[in-house]
């Protein structure tokens, strides 16, 4: 798994390419066209998340205890409403 270097600030909304390019995985991918996130564990514990058509644009960075609370919601239906 790639750990980023520890001097490197990291900020959401930075180009994806600076956290590097080794450790990116797609952790769901469907039906969709290859237009998947995928996502790295930082050296920090975050949660770097990227669009993989877009590798060098913004990677949203997230705290564990954010992307469990999205991913226990989104098995929880909280957010079907945006479906309909």
């Amino acid at each position: 798994m790639n750990r980023i270097k520890p001097c490197l600030a990291v900020y959401n909304g930075m180009p994806a390419r600076e956290l590097g390019s080794e450790g990116w995985h797609k952790p769901w991918s469907g039906g969709n066209g290859g237009n998947c996130l995928e996502a790295m564990k930082l050296a920090d514990g975050r949660i770097a998340v990227r669009q993989s058509t877009d590798p060098d644009g913004p990677a949203l960075i997230y705290t564990t205890d954010e992307m469990t609370a999205f991913i226990e919601g989104a098995k929880a239906g909280v957010a079907d409403f945006l479906l309909s």
